[in-house]
């Protein structure tokens, strides 16, 4: 379908609408008003999962009393790197809510 040169562009975008789908269009609606929102979500929960195994791993050492003195800051560090990934993917579901109609 070939747009003619006298079209008005608010037909033009409804023709483009109409051709794509409401689903598909609206999802790339929501993907250009904020782009790599999917990655950013994959990337919190694959860093506060690999925080989360580095806390075990941390606690389970801290339970054996190996290295105490080195192992209770490190154990912090993998607390803290959760709590922050857990914050930044809450924070993105709370934006994402926001965006919904």
């Amino acid at each position: 379908m070939a747009d003619s040169p006298t079209e008005k562009p608010s037909n033009k975008l409804n023709n483009r609408r109409q051709q794509l789908g409401t689903e598909k269009y609206a999802r790339l609606k929501a993907e250009a008003e904020a782009p790599y929102r999917g990655l950013r979500k994959f990337i919190y929960f694959s860093f506060g999962a690999s925080g989360l195994i580095g806390a075990f791993i941390f606690l389970t050492q801290l339970a054996a009393g190996k290295n105490v003195s080195s192992t209770l800051p490190n154990l912090a560090v993998q607390i803290g790197v959760v709590a922050l990934m857990y914050w930044l993917f809450r924070w993105e579901e709370k934006a994402e809510s926001r965006r919904r109609p």
